[in-house]
């Protein structure tokens, strides 16, 4: 009898110390249905967040989950206003989310025929909380036709960007695609940002039509580009909506389930967010409302919102979800639909509905035969039909592809994707597919591209196996290369094959051969225009392939340049083409240059090096001060490979001259590279020889005696430099 007793009293311990718990765990939040005010102005404010009143009104400090969470309204406006911080007013507060909508003021500068004549650089901190800018919604947006935005956080531990020009009064419309308008995504767990704006020409060109320019973080969802002009002059500040995500707390779900703050309440879940590294709550299917109540979490009574909820029959709501029952006399899911028991009307409507399907089903197949037909006209079928290049059909390209399946995604561009592929016949291929995007747009891409690659044929250029153009833009073919980007070995990989200068510089050759075939033995000649280590692709055997033609154009007789909106890759553009918008092959020897100082020190163009200068400022001291063997990112195992190297990062020097004049051709680089692979190879049969041979390369080097020393090149080689400091430039307007 005693030990039932002592049985039934530790029942009773434990029965008081769990309701105990979850009363200390719902205490704060009862007070809240009594005395706790949630509206400020025309703004909701829901738990975990409270409000005090700059009229004097004061909440309990309960009333917010803690002092991070409680905002202030400001009743000096009318309607008040709740802020975020002490200028950052906020329009909306979203528990399901987890986001807060505040609005914050553009940076902005504008010019006149004197110079710079006022304005404001934007910094910007959220303060100890929980809080970080939303980097899946917010983008920094650039306006402007003269205009390079800059930002990074108070660390300086990022710094990114955006550039626009337009060289005429244009009218913004749709989307920001870089023509007077620029965006770039934000990092992750960003508290801290300051943004800043620099103009290459003080505006000088466009002043008429685009005396101001504008920077700022931009709310994808709502963010208009219409409503913005550039001739716009700012008489009060420029605002823009920004999305701010926060946690409850940060430290993840599994330690908050065991200790004792908890803040998810009945009927809800954690959920761990990345940004922030935080949890949140969200109510469980079948229920709404706010997760960090007790019982703020109700059940959704889905019989009273049949719009939502399908029921064909008699409904009845249980927590958390709903039966549905089909009437009597009827059967089947009342979910999904109820039918009858009389057998002559179920044959009737099967019978009629299979005559709808079939008809619907010829409808579609002669639809998609007619669309294909007509696709294949409109896509130059019937010319391309003889020609010497193979036609897919879309059913064979979908089957190759596993029909675009997210595991066969090789890499995506500014207007397509490209997916890995097998063929029938195990033939590896790479289909590059558009996005669903504006379709003239799209088309006139397509077509240029494919008019670059018809005239192609190198070994060290990706080659193009046919088109598919059953659909409405046709698909691009391509080999596929197995060895992936030249970049992805260099900085994520860290492959044995760049391990020794023999491959760099195998590389290195390989790929001016087919630049230089692009200038000198293409008919018409091509400017690639986008080169980069991204773009240079290596095979099973390791051979370096130049790939990815969307920024290539073909060069008519006559042609030296050709004007063209700016395009290619920040950190391996020439500082030349950035200023004139004159594309050249001198272009391409710039950008090449920057891809052997890659293959050198291993590092990224658009970063900094260890001395915290920009890469290529770094690379061009340390061969000035004779420390290149202290940047190189591999072994040098003698001295004759050291002295080869010394002139590989000759040739890279006179590439990156400023002044494209001064630059060798590609013939002349690729010359002079096989030259000095011609020496390396013969290093193995006879050093002494190779030593000389090396020797009399450096000394006598045609780029070594192009004179650098006039006032004229200095002047553009300090703008170049200025044009690589612009990124990582902290002064203030």
């Amino acid at each position: 009898m005693l030990e039932i007793y002592m049985h039934y009293l530790m029942k009773a311990k434990m029965m008081f110390l769990v309701l105990l718990l979850v009363a200390l765990r719902v205490s704060t939040a009862d007070v809240l249905s009594d005395n706790c005010r949630n509206k400020c102005g025309d703004v909701d404010v829901p738990y975990p967040f409270g409000i005090n009143f700059t009229s004097g009104i004061k909440n309990e400090p309960t009333c917010s989950l803690n002092n991070f969470f409680m905002f202030t309204c400001n009743t000096s406006f009318s309607p008040p206003r709740l802020m975020f911080g002490r200028n950052m007013p906020i329009h909306n507060i979203s528990v399901e989310e987890g986001a807060i909508s505040v609005q914050i003021d553009a940076a902005f500068r504008c010019y006149n025929r004197t110079g710079l004549r006022r304005g404001f650089a934007q910094s910007i901190t959220l303060g100890g909380g929980p809080f970080r800018f939303s980097d899946s919604r917010n983008k920094l947006t650039t306006i402007g036709c003269d205009t390079l935005a800059l930002m990074k956080d108070k660390e300086a531990t990022f710094g990114s960007g955006c550039i626009s020009f337009c060289s005429s009064n244009i009218t913004l419309e749709g989307s920001c695609s870089g023509f007077g308008c620029c965006q770039t995504p934000i990092p992750q767990s960003l508290k801290t940002l300051n943004i800043d704006l620099r103009s290459p020409n003080n505006h000088s060109d466009v002043l008429l039509f685009n005396p101001c320019e504008f920077a700022f973080l931009a709310d994808e969802r709502t963010f208009n580009v219409s409503k913005l002009q550039l001739s716009a002059q700012p008489v009060q500040p420029v605002k823009s909506d920004v999305v701010i995500e926060w946690v409850v707390r940060e430290e993840t779900c599994e330690v908050a389930q065991s200790g004792s703050q908890y803040a998810c309440a009945a009927n809800s879940y954690c959920v761990y967010s990345y940004n922030g590294n935080g949890y949140r709550c969200i109510c469980k299917d079948g229920f709404t409302g706010n997760p960090y109540l007790p019982q703020g979490c109700q059940d959704i009574d889905e019989c009273k919102e049949p719009e939502k909820y399908k029921c064909d029959g008699n409904c009845k709501n249980t927590i958390g979800n709903y039966t549905c029952q089909c009437p009597l006399g009827m059967r089947g899911d009342a979910k999904v639909g109820c039918r009858g028991m009389n057998i002559t009307a179920i044959a009737a409507i099967v019978g009629s509905a299979l005559s709808v399907v079939i008809m619907a089903v010829l409808v579609i197949i002669i639809y998609k035969r007619r669309t294909k037909e007509k696709n294949f006209l409109e896509n130059g079928g019937l010319l391309l039909k003889h020609q010497r290049v193979r036609l897919f059909s879309e059913a064979e390209l979908a089957k190759a592809t596993k029909n675009y399946d997210a595991t066969q995604l090789l890499g995506e561009g500014g207007f397509g994707y490209v997916y890995r592929g097998t063929l029938a016949d195990n033939t590896q291929i790479a289909v590059k597919k558009p996005k669903d995007i504006d379709k003239a747009q799209i088309n006139q891409e397509y077509q240029h591209e494919i008019g670059i690659v018809s005239q192609v044929n190198h070994k060290n250029v990706v080659k193009i196996l046919g088109l598919c153009l059953e659909t409405k833009v046709p698909l691009l073919v391509y080999e596929f290369i197995s060895n992936g980007t030249l970049f992805h070995h260099i900085h994520h990989n860290k492959a044995p094959i760049l391990a020794n200068w023999r491959n760099r510089l195998s590389i290195a050759v390989e790929t001016a051969l087919a630049l230089d075939y692009l200038h000198s033995l293409a008919d018409p000649p091509i400017i690639h225009g986008d080169v980069k280590s991204s773009n240079i692709l290596l095979d099973d055997t390791y051979t370096a392939k130049v790939s990815d033609f969307g920024a290539s154009v073909l060069i008519s007789s006559g042609q030296s340049d050709i004007g063209a909106k700016i395009q290619g890759t920040f950190g391996y553009l020439d500082p030349e083409y950035l200023m004139t918008g004159n594309l050249t092959e001198k272009s391409d020897v710039y950008s090449f240059g920057v891809v052997l100082v890659e293959l050198l020190t291993g590092e990224k163009p658009n970063s900094s090096a260890r001395s915290g200068e920009h890469v290529i400022q770094y690379f061009l001291s340390s061969l000035e001060n004779r420390k290149l063997k202290e940047i190189l990112c591999f072994g040098v195992t003698n001295e004759q490979q050291m002295e080869e190297i010394e002139v590989f990062a000759e040739i890279a020097k006179q590439c990156l001259r400023s002044c494209g004049v001064k630059r060798p051709s590609m013939k002349q680089v690729a010359e002079e590279l096989g030259r000095l692979k011609r020496l390396n190879d013969s290093s193995w049969n006879d050093d002494d020889q190779t030593c000389q041979e090396t020797h009399h390369l450096l000394a006598q080097s045609p780029y070594c005696s192009i004179d650098m020393g006039t006032s004229e090149s200095k002047q553009h080689e300090i703008l170049s430099l200025r044009t690589f400091e612009l990124e990582y430039s902290t002064d203030s307007i």
